[in-house]
């Protein structure tokens, strides 16, 4: 390894070269229509610089390399700007913008607030934007788009290494994610069954063009949701040649390549390969991971009217123990409880595009699929016994059709969406207080309907929207009626000027309980669950927004939560709401229901924005909130997620020659946690079939850490070429090395040759002790990027 990065960087050091050229180009489209828009003036942004679009609406500007901001005018049209585009000589940068028409007559150009291009009628509040540029260069993130999103307001994430997203004090199973309009379950190696968390990104950010964030207002097309949904745009691949980008990063080594399949079709295509097996082992940690990804987009324009996009999607994961690492308590503890585990996960799909004078109808078909096995044996060892073996597949098939279009000064989507859903699992659990055995075969047909109308008036200036969603399904009688889901939502927003906006939503969303649940039988082979309902969660959203003609973006916003029927699962000897399970590893929900809760979670969120402007960007977000539940009694109590203040601050300059700095700044409140019952633990019966020790349910998340911080930098180089481009970083997580406390966990006392030491005179226990935790490592990586 050292000898590559010393060969790479004395090649860049020895045949550095003088700037190159660099092109932009691209085609103006008239918004839903996709016809074409001449005449449309580009002017890059701080320059001289500028261009026109020719009759077939393209343009193309030849700058040096480096990041630029386009603003698109044309009277009649709304203005838009697309911020911090990065450019080099390796390719022609392609930029396609879709403009809406004013409805209001104008006889002049009007630039408005660009920052509010991330503002639409159906969602005129709590939707972001995340940039390519900005994922890639955020400091700490590692080009992980799951660390990127938590710079974002109302996003907490536990302080362990997973990539769990909580969103305003919402359990990690709540959200939904889209890859150029195709459902996925999950982004990240690793996936919690049952849950979306897991310790490594899944999305190879090479692929990534844009990423929109909804952390409420959903529009009426997307639903299962609950606190997020999160929609990934790609990029096509490039139309002149092959080309490639190779990169060494944190944990993985990537390829990927990308070029013209014929005169009508673009291909990207990507492999990555962890290493993290090789460095965890050297670092003796007692686990070793390794995965494996592949993804994949075709686009093929068909013709003027109609385009086919194909995209793929697909993980290997294996997760071993690291038995020589047995040298400290916690590493004994984890061995003793970590099961060995292997996932096998993909997605594919196909979204046909039809455009027609007034907008556009999308057909999308789809398939995703986990197969996740899980062993575990009593001190790792096969001849004492076998702890758990565990063995489970996902599958679902989609259909959604959809229309969007502008019929005068309205805007209407509608659509349906038809789904076959099927869940298998053979579980084989020791378990104090009754062992889990069963087998299950699940399988249900799932469908919708939804629609939206929004309009503007008075020039513009107030802004409505209304739709309604209903979702029903075949697993039981219960779920399988519309009119009980139905999920109307209403927006409006008006601007006092066009900088400064008042806007407002509310909705009622539901979400299917996990699969785990819904499959969840007794030994005799009967669902257990088929009680279960659609969790139900009431929204209302109320903000202020201000915004800068220099890219500078200001909210406030305030929010509630409602939640109802939310699943509370028997737990070993007690009964938890499952609102507060899903950020660790294994399965969540593969127990019977035995009530429902309700939950809320309220708060206030203050954001502010900086696109690139000058070489400067940055992001403020501070949310003041509080998340409950309730108990089993009844009584609302601190939800897992609880965190009552999460503050981000990333910031960053771009340099001369081509050098780039950034810091980001997390600052969270300490997530409430269960003590362990150390009488209950201390039960040989218990401790010899469940060592990690027995929750103590009554005291449900009574107990609260310390706040948590984090300083994260990041330094990048950047050399351009005429055929290729090289990209040198170095990143470091917790520069500060701030040490965070953990959990305390409960442990065996045991002698000098590791015997477990019995209590004295009662032969039924064990002793046992509490073990302090502390984490957080400063973690440095140097990243390499090599393009051509």
């Amino acid at each position: 390894m050292r000898l590559i990065l010393s060969t790479i960087i004395l090649f860049v050091i020895c045949f550095s070269a003088a700037a190159q050229t660099a092109v932009i180009k691209g085609t103006v489209t008239s918004g839903l229509s996709n016809t074409v828009v001449q005449n449309v003036t580009v002017k890059v942004a701080n320059t001289n610089e500028g261009t026109v679009t020719d009759s077939a609406g393209n343009y193309t500007l030849q700058l040096k390399p480096g990041n630029y901001s386009l603003l698109f005018t044309k009277v009649g049209f709304k203005s838009r700007t697309a911020y911090d585009i990065q450019v080099n000589s390796v390719k022609a940068t392609v930029v396609d913008v879709a403009l809406d028409e004013e409805t209001a007559t104008l006889d002049e150009v009007k630039v408005v607030a660009s920052s509010r291009l991330t503002k639409t009628l159906e969602s005129p509040l709590s939707l972001r934007s995340i940039g390519v540029s900005e994922i890639k260069r955020n400091p700490g993130g590692n080009r992980d788009i799951s660390k990127v999103i938590q710079s974002l307001p109302g996003v907490s994430a536990p302080v362990s290494f997973r990539n769990d997203i909580i969103i305003r004090g919402g359990a990690p199973n709540e959200n939904r994610f889209y890859l150029d309009g195709v459902e996925i379950p999950n982004i990240n190696h690793f996936a919690t069954q049952g849950s979306s968390g897991g310790p490594v990104g899944l999305i190879n950010v090479d692929f990534v063009k844009e990423v929109n964030f909804y952390s409420g207002a959903f529009p009426a097309n997307r639903g299962n949701a609950l606190s997020s949904v999160f929609e990934f745009t790609q990029k096509n691949g490039r139309t002149d040649r092959m080309g490639a980008t190779l990169s060494l990063g944190s944990s993985d080594l990537s390829a990927t390549l990308e070029g013209p399949l014929g005169s009508k079709t673009t291909y990207l295509a990507s492999y990555r390969y962890s290493y993290l097996q090789a460095l965890f082992k050297l670092l003796k940690l007692p686990f070793l991971p390794t995965y494996q990804d592949f993804q994949f987009k075709v686009k093929t324009k068909l013709d003027s009217k109609n385009e086919l996009t194909l995209i793929g999607l697909g993980a290997i994961d294996r997760f071993t123990l690291n038995k020589e690492a047995n040298d400290e308590e916690d590493k004994q503890y984890f061995l003793a409880t970590i099961p060995e585990n292997t996932q096998n996960s993909y997605s594919i799909g196909a979204v046909l595009k039809h455009f027609t004078r007034y907008g556009f109808s999308q057909f999308v078909v789809s398939r995703s699929y986990l197969d996740n096995k899980a062993n575990k044996f009593r001190n790792n060892n096969e001849s004492e016994g076998l702890l758990l073996k565990y063995a489970s597949t996902e599958t679902e098939n989609k259909f959604r059709f959809e229309n969007t279009s502008q019929r005068g000064k309205y805007k209407v989507n509608f659509g349906t969406g038809a789904e076959s859903a099927g869940y298998t699992t053979n579980t084989f659990n020791v378990l104090p207080y009754g062992n889990r055995i069963y087998q299950s075969d699940l399988n249900f047909f799932k469908y919708n309907f939804f629609g939206q109308v929004s309009r503007s008036f008075a020039d513009n200036k107030l802004s409505l929207s209304i739709g309604a969603r209903a979702d029903a399904n075949t697993y039981s009688n219960k779920m399988n009626n519309l009119l009980k889901t139905l999920s109307p939502r209403f927006s409006a927003a008006y601007n006092f000027t066009d900088r400064l906006s008042i806007n407002f939503n509310t909705g009622i969303y539901y979400q299917l309980p996990a699969y785990t649940v819904m499959g969840y039988r007794d030994s005799t082979g009967t669902l257990l669950n088929k009680s279960l309902d659609y969790i139900q969660n009431r929204q209302v959203v109320l903000g202020l927004e201000y915004n800068t003609l220099k890219g500078t973006r200001f909210t406030v916003e305030g929010f509630y939560k409602q939640y109802r029927n939310y699943p509370i699962v028997r737990v070993l000897n007690d009964s938890i709401p499952l609102a507060n399970l899903g950020a660790d590893f294994g399965v969540v929900g593969n127990d019977p229901v035995v009530g429902e809760s309700k939950g809320r979670s309220y708060g206030i969120e203050f954001f502010a924005q900086q696109r690139l402007n000058k070489g400067f960007y940055g992001i403020f977000a501070l949310t003041l909130f509080k998340s409950e539940f309730q108990n089993k009694r009844g009584d609302y109590v601190a939800s897992s997620w609880n965190n009552r203040y999460i503050l981000s601050m990333t910031a960053g300059k771009l340099l001369k020659r081509n050098w780039e700095v950034g810091a980001k700044l997390r600052f969270t409140g300490g997530s409430p946690y269960t003590p362990y019952d150390q009488a209950l633990s201390s039960l040989v019966s218990n401790y010899s079939t469940f060592p990690q020790g027995i929750p103590a349910y009554n005291l449900l998340n009574t107990q609260v850490p310390a706040a948590f911080y984090q300083l994260d930098a990041r330094v990048d180089k950047k050399y351009y070429f005429k055929h290729y481009s090289f990209n040198f970083y170095f990143d470091m997580q917790n520069v500060t090395g701030h040490k965070y406390d953990q959990q305390p966990i409960v442990v065996p006392v045991k002698d000098a040759s590791g015997n477990v030491q019995p209590v004295p005179g009662d032969p039924t226990r064990i002793q046992t002790k509490f073990l302090n935790r502390k984490g957080g490592n400063i973690q440095p990586t140097i990243g390499l990027i090599f393009e051509f």
